[in-house]
């Protein structure tokens, strides 16, 4: 592998993995209003919030952490503004007290902060203008939950990157990823390079799924399924990752190492490769190589699908955490491509309702589908190209179900959304 390619893929990786406390989408949010506040320069008598349907979508059923089980977009804002630290980014609330969540109770019943769906904009689109007296401060987030391009304070433009030209970042350049060259880096890597974010992803994303193990969060997916399903492998793969998004849909504080801006996939990525390595008792060298194939895996996915769209992306981590698996059984390229294969020949399409408790089972039969395929895969067999979404290879493959994602369910998560927010009557439609 040569030394840029080497150095895109560490790049991608180090960009991708960092810690995020809580659903993404409401600390987006929350983010962008406490930086408005922080613009602003004193509390605001009112908050506007404007937001894309798919930041809609995602905060409207989830729980928003430090908020003493509270949900929706008002909180997750006046939260930021009562109580959030801008400067910590995806980390926002961590230093959220007692008396600002009362304090936000209180500001919410008098209903200082309002939401309005922007059309035709982005799919990570967020807007958060805090008002006092004659004075205001305005943030713009587009495409990545932590990417202000935008602020404004009273007429004065303290920030617009919106006139400028898109600049590709010579250093992150996810269109050269492909599954071969994923594994190569995989074999090549020096584990020096990559054993931090990998050690905090392992530390992290173990702790919260342990967490929604021990205590009642949620629908309880993870702890069914140990009760139900005995303690084997793949329940504990499962089960694992289950319960990580268990604790975080249902408002628990500890951070976790996301993938692609999410916390479900990150948990979904890792947990279970991480299930197996204690299974198989392999080396913490050959667990951060699989966990690198993991990683790049979902992120290569992504890529064609974009951040936020009407397909599940537990179904793309879970894909990664197979494949991650098969490397670490020591299958070939080959065999790593049919786990992919047959991982979304299964279960792709799987569509996002929003982040919410049913979250965990959704990666339940993710990372189950993703296992069939892994076992399906080191014998050789998989779906055939020409079968339903099949294509000639592994990376067309990934390009179609890319395509569906990004494109053929655009309307999907419009009607999606039309029934979140009672826009349309399905009764009568039906």
């Amino acid at each position: 592998m040569d030394s840029a390619l080497y150095a895109n893929y560490l790049a991608i990786l180090k960009h991708e993995l960092v810690p995020a406390l809580g659903c993404t989408e409401p600390i987006a949010i929350a983010y962008a209003a406490a930086k408005a506040r922080q613009i602003l320069g004193e509390f605001p008598d009112t908050i506007e919030m404007q937001l894309s349907g798919n930041i809609i979508k995602n905060v409207k059923g989830v729980t928003v952490p430090n908020s003493g089980g509270l949900k929706g977009i008002d909180v997750a804002a006046v939260l930021g503004v009562v109580g959030g630290n801008a400067d910590k980014a995806l980390e926002v609330l961590e230093e959220i007290r007692p008396e600002h969540i009362e304090k936000t109770k209180d500001l919410i019943e008098k209903k200082i902060c309002s939401c309005t769906l922007a059309e035709g904009v982005s799919n990570l689109y967020i807007v958060a203008r805090v008002i006092k007296g004659e004075h205001f401060a305005e943030v713009t987030i587009v495409d990545q939950h932590t990417n202000i391009i935008r602020i404004v304070k009273d007429d004065q433009v303290i920030l617009s990157r919106e006139t400028e030209e898109k600049k590709i970042d010579s250093a992150i350049d996810k269109s050269k990823l492909t599954v071969k060259d994923i594994l190569d880096f995989a074999d090549q890597v020096v584990v020096e390079d990559v054993k931090e974010i990998l050690e905090r992803q392992i530390r992290m994303n173990t702790a919260i799924s342990q967490e929604g193990l021990d205590n009642n969060y949620g629908a309880q997916i993870g702890k069914t399924l140990m009760h139900v399903w005995g303690k084997g492998i793949t329940t504990r793969a499962c089960a694992r990752a289950a319960a990580g998004s268990d604790a975080r849909m249902g408002g628990c504080s500890m951070p976790v190492v996301i993938n692609s801006g999410s916390g479900n996939q990150g948990m979904t990525v890792s947990l279970p490769v991480i299930a197996y390595a204690e299974e198989w008792e392999v080396s913490r060298e050959k667990l951060y190589r699989s966990l690198v194939v993991s990683n790049l895996i979902a992120i290569h996915q992504k890529y064609y699908i974009g951040s936020l769209s009407a397909y599940c992306g537990a179904v793309s981590a879970a894909c990664g955490a197979g494949a991650g698996i098969t490397y670490m059984y020591g299958g070939n390229y080959q065999q790593v491509s049919l786990t992919i294969i047959n991982t979304l020949g299964n279960i792709g399409g799987i569509v996002c309702d929003g982040a919410k408790p049913s979250c965990a089972a959704k990666i339940a039969s993710s990372v189950d589908a993703a296992l069939m395929a892994f076992h399906l895969s080191i014998q050789n067999k998989s779906f055939l190209p020409g079968e339903g979404i099949i294509r000639g290879d592994v990376e067309e493959t990934i390009k179609s179900m890319g395509y569906i994602g990004r494109v053929g369910m655009r309307s999907t998560d419009t009607e999606i959304l039309n029934i979140m927010i009672d826009r349309v009557n399905v009764d009568q439609e039906c």
